[in-house]
């Protein structure tokens, strides 16, 4: 009876350490679409995301003015065309290409300009 009640415990307490989210895991801007690959704007999952020309695309949110304007795990930046977009942040590589194929993989980049000077922040950016 003993170890039946261990066993029992021990399922119990391992399936209760899973994510709640259905996709197990990821910010609000993943579940979002922000950063995904894309080869037009209709491949963006949210109204306001644009298709971005870099190789393989980039579903970034158009005309942020800060970083409260795009969701959480995305900062506002400005692309090389002098427009904001939100971008998905990252500490890795692998944060940004939860959305992405392999042969489109994104880098995390120190090398963006983000809006509200987020110094020590990275972005990911595909390969142009």
């Amino acid at each position: 009876m003993r170890s039946t009640l261990l066993v029992l415990t021990l399922a119990l307490s391992i399936g209760a350490c899973g994510d709640d989210d259905d996709d197990h895991g990821g910010t609000q801007a993943d579940k979002l679409g922000v950063g995904a690959a894309c080869a037009k704007t209709d491949d963006c999952t949210i109204e306001g995301q644009i298709c971005l020309p870099f190789k393989g695309g980039y579903c970034g949110i158009a005309d942020c003015k800060a970083n409260t304007d795009c969701p959480d795990g995305s900062l506002c930046v400005t692309h090389d065309d002098g427009k904001n977009y939100c971008f998905r942040v990252c500490i890795d590589k692998v944060d940004c290409n939860r959305n992405r194929p392999v042969e489109f993989e994104a880098n995390c980049s120190s090398n963006v300009t983000f809006v509200d000077g987020k110094k020590g922040s990275k972005a990911c950016v595909p390969p142009s």
